[in-house]
């Protein structure tokens, strides 16, 4: 029987004006989506601020959810089961575009496209949930009949293709995580 690995979506709000002006638009708490090879959040990627305190500023990140920008937030976290291939398939195509990160951009240009429901295609060029749904797809994973350039949040959470794992806070859900290590060691 084949080995499955788990693939996790994490959703969050950070509360930044940023963010308070995204759900203005999407009426929706969770606004930014960041994909996760494991349940402690250790190695999380998004498209997003390169500078914590400059939205404007963006492109590949590995995000330190511990870290400041993602102190008390709130977050939805999903995860789907993927094939041991498809899982390395993902690990070694984030690799490819983190050895590669100044040749990516943020795909601000994106953002306006959801805004007209029109697809803008930006060749090396991602927002957070384009990204992340890029990803799975690229793994055959559906996350919704659109194409991930017109992918939202919302869509996340609707889809069938992940479960729900957790939500609430984000630090509560970063102690569970090390709790649930700690014990399993035992």
């Amino acid at each position: 029987m084949e080995e499955s690995l788990k693939v996790y979506v994490l959703l969050t709000d950070t509360g930044t004006i940023f963010t308070r002006l995204i759900k203005l638009f999407t009426k929706v708490s969770l606004n930014h989506a960041s994909i996760a090879l494991d349940p402690s959040l250790e190695e999380v990627y998004s498209f997003g601020r390169k500078c914590p305190k400059n939205p404007w500023i963006g492109g590949f990140v590995r995000e330190d959810v511990r870290g400041e920008l993602f102190d008390g937030a709130t977050c939805a976290v999903f995860y789907c089961k993927v094939d041991r291939e498809s899982y390395e398939r993902m690990k070694s195509r984030i690799e490819e575009i983190r050895r590669n990160e100044h040749q990516y951009k943020y795909n601000l240009l994106g953002l306006f496209g959801i805004l007209l429901k029109k697809r803008i295609r930006r060749e090396r060029a991602y927002f957070c949930t384009q990204f992340v749904a890029a990803m799975l797809e690229e793994n055959g994973i559906a996350i919704s009949a659109k194409p991930s350039e017109l992918t939202t949040p919302y869509d996340f959470e609707q889809t069938k293709a992940l479960r729900t794992m957790y939500r609430g806070s984000l630090r509560s859900y970063i102690a569970r995580q090390k709790e649930d290590m700690r014990c399993s060691a035992k």
